[in-house]
């Protein structure tokens, strides 16, 4: 790499709530709390090194920034970015990996067990005095079912996955698994499309979003369903059809779900799945990978990822 310091810029540091440490090698650092797409070119005219986690660069932009060299992405997902564009001009991609094995999957048993037993319409009689004047010591009008001895469908085995797997274990669950990849693992079971939406108790998402992986589950695949399963989604809103989804909902086709993720974030107001008021769906705000232990754990990647970049052994490449 050239001796000269380089220009980093980090477009939305307001993303990470974290330490973040300055790189060991001589450079000029400059960061904005947040930036809007429209500002990415003036933000990043001279610089070397951009680190975003959610602001895009599309080929538009990068044609426009002939000295970037790296990007740092500042999560795992790079969708934000235009990879083949990335590749032609030789501007090296790396995103951070491994950091949410334990805040994502918890996440998503939070929601597993609120749904699964009732938490939030239990919640509510309680604020609404029913407990309070109920003929009986325990309020009993919202069904409650055992994690154990049920099946957990998940959709992708990279490390998430495989956390998950680790915790409905715990809680006694069968864990079964849809994937391209050959899945050697003798603690769970490898099952076709169709025999995981038709038997799984819970499904659960940890997959990227890709054009092939888009609206994968709509209307067909929700009706296909146990209508006592819940829909878990901790991935990417895109994968799921919302409108469909909250048409399931309110038609009874599955027995409710649990989202941290929308197809568009921050979302309109007029997001379908925002108007919904059911105790059966729970909607949280893309806070899943967000503990302060994993974020710490993200920020010290980051900066790993520059460093190695910069010492001519890039490390989690992806372009």
């Amino acid at each position: 790499m050239s001796n000269a310091p380089h220009r980093i810029v980090f477009l939305d540091r307001e993303s990470l709530i974290a330490s973040v440490r300055l790189p060991a090698f001589p450079h000029h650092w400059n960061q904005y709390p947040a930036t809007a797409h429209a500002d990415v070119v003036e933000r990043l005219h001279d610089a070397t090194i951009a680190i975003t986690n959610k602001v895009p660069l599309r080929a538009a932009d990068l044609a426009r920034l002939p000295n970037l060299k790296m990007i740092a992405v500042a999560a795992t997902g790079t969708d934000i970015l235009d990879l083949a564009a990335c590749r032609e001009r030789g501007i090296v991609v790396s995103n951070i990996r491994n950091y949410a094995i334990h805040t994502l999957p918890e996440h998503t048993f939070a929601l597993i067990l609120a749904l699964r037993r009732n938490l939030i319409a239990y919640r509510a009689d309680v604020e609404a005095g029913r407990w309070q004047h109920a003929g009986r010591f325990c309020l009993l009008d919202h069904p409650i079912s055992d994690l154990a001895g049920s099946r957990l469908g998940l959709v992708g085995y990279g490390a998430l996955g495989k956390s998950v797997a680790a915790l409905a274990r715990a809680f006694g669950m069968e864990v079964c698994v849809h994937t391209r990849s050959p899945v050697n693992d003798s603690t769970v079971r490898q099952v076709g499309w169709d025999e995981l939406l038709q038997t799984s108790d819970v499904i659960s998402l940890h997959l990227p979003l890709t054009e092939q992986t888009r609206h994968m589950i709509g209307a067909p695949e929700l009706a296909r369903m146990k209508r006592s399963a819940l829909l878990i989604n901790t991935a990417r809103g895109g994968l799921v059809h919302e409108q469909a989804l909250a048409d399931a909902l309110h038609n009874h086709v599955i027995a409710g779900a649990g989202f941290d993720v929308l197809t568009q974030e921050p979302p309109p107001d007029d997001n379908v799945l925002l108007q919904l008021r059911l105790p059966n769906f729970i909607l949280t705000p893309h806070t899943a990978w967000a503990s302060g232990q994993a974020m710490q754990v993200l920020a010290d990647q980051l900066i790993d990822n520059i460093e190695a970049w910069a010492a001519g052994a890039p490390r989690n490449v992806v372009a």
